[in-house]
């Protein structure tokens, strides 16, 4: 038997595909603990694995990240990005590093599982005291520095020409040197505070200095990166359901026969209800299918819309029991839900849309917008079809969306996998 730590970041899409992997381990027979936000102590302990919260100061509740950090409505564009990268990701660093420190003191582990927003994780890394093996868990998309892509978040596409080598160049120093250089500074005080030197890399960059970095995808997903480190390994998606979810009450309907819409705007970006579920529901309000919506995580109640009686709404489903039985997928581009629809046999095609960068990444575009900043871009050219162009799409815009002959033809079998034969 092994022992095994895991970190991840208080946010929902960090720790959802990382009980997957700790349910694994447990029942695999290893002793599993796993660091985080404190309302996930009820989902980690489900997996079977020992629950350990962070600490107050590194602890918040993603779903409202302005009440948990008061004076982030302050702050827009530019600054706001600064914002959160200095006070979400990098200030909670050093209590994070505190407690992961002491847990290893207390119990050493044979290796640590981190996703690379667990920046707590970089003085361990820089430290020449002996360690257990330091893996990252790629969850999200690659954000890794690279002379073949613009940095990420900006919705570019690769570019890895000789002049597009000069754009990336250019694009990353900008980026870093000027945009967000206030998060070299916090963190190479941080270090200086634990008697460390600078940060050898770009701080968002930290995580190549790990062991194993094991990104749950496919290569064909991600950029190309010519100079991605040589402890990159390509995993698959993780398609286990992050938690043993009850079916809804109303799933019987999902069986019935009818077209079924799935809409979601993943565990992220779902803050604001309206700029994708919201408009979804009211365009395809008179249409012969079944809306079933996914708030990921939000309340029912925060849906500020009339519904039809087309349409059955959870918080969380077990993609595993929906996508298959799913005609097309209007989302906003979650690195996961993405992915299994794309893995899933019937190839379920998807409209795409939302422009902020939450879980969004570089990858090869495919026949659908870099809008979602650039995880729209990541369907890959053959297989489902995936459209989209916009960020808070309106009625006209969605019902344009559909694919070919959707209305009564949503099984078309040119969207499904080569081979698959439902």
């Amino acid at each position: 038997m092994k022992s095994y730590l895991l970190c991840v970041c208080p946010i929902g899409g960090h720790v959802a595909p990382i009980l997957s992997v700790a349910r694994h381990l447990v029942n695999a027979g290893h002793r599993v603990r796993m660091l985080t936000g404190s309302r996930f102590a009820p989902a980690v302990s489900a997996t079977g694995a020992e629950f350990v919260a962070l600490p107050e100061e590194a602890d918040f509740d993603d779903r409202n990240l302005d009440e948990a950090f008061p004076e982030r409505h302050r702050h827009k564009g530019i600054a706001a990005l600064r914002y959160d990268l200095l006070q979400v990701f990098i200030a909670p660093a050093r209590y994070q590093h505190r407690v992961l420190h002491q847990l290893l003191a207390d119990e050493p582990a044979d290796a640590v599982l981190s996703d690379f927003a667990f920046a707590g994780m970089l003085p361990i890394l820089l430290n020449d005291e002996p360690r257990p093996p330091l893996i990252i868990l790629g969850v999200l998309p690659l954000t890794l520095t690279s002379v073949d892509t613009a940095p990420y978040g900006l919705g570019l596409p690769p570019f890895s020409s000789l002049l597009g080598e000069v754009r990336n160049r250019a694009l990353n120093a900008v980026v870093q040197r000027i945009i967000v250089r206030p998060t070299r500074k916090a963190t190479d005080q941080l270090l200086a505070d634990l008697g460390l030197g600078p940060s050898p890399v770009f701080p968002l960059d930290w995580y190549c200095l790990a062991d194993r970095i094991v990104q749950f995808t496919v290569p064909e997903f991600e950029y190309p990166r010519s100079d991605a480190p040589a402890t990159l390994t390509f995993a698959g998606p993780l398609l286990d359901s992050a938690s043993r979810l009850e079916l809804p009450s109303w799933w019987a309907d999902v069986k019935s026969g009818r077209p079924v819409v799935h809409v979601t705007q993943g565990t992220l970006d779902n803050v604001d209800l309206s700029k994708v579920i919201q408009p979804t529901i009211s365009a395809l309000a008179d249409q012969d299918l079944l809306i079933v919506v996914a708030t990921g995580g939000r309340p029912v109640g925060e849906l500020r819309v009339a519904l039809p009686d087309n349409v059955r709404v959870a918080e969380m489903l077990p993609y595993s029991e929906l996508l298959p039985k799913t005609d097309a997928m209007v989302t906003n581009g979650g690195y996961g839900g993405v992915q299994m629809a794309l893995a899933n046999a019937n190839g379920v095609p998807l409209v795409v849309a939302g422009a902020r960068g939450g879980q969004a990444g570089g990858c090869r575009p495919g026949r659908v917008v870099r809008q979602r900043c650039q995880l729209a871009s990541r369907a890959p050219k053959a297989g489902p079809d995936s459209r989209g162009g916009f960020e808070c799409p309106d009625q006209a815009q969605l019902r344009g969306q559909r694919p070919p002959d959707s209305q009564g033809n949503l099984r078309d079998r040119s969207y499904a996998h080569p081979g698959s034969d439902s």
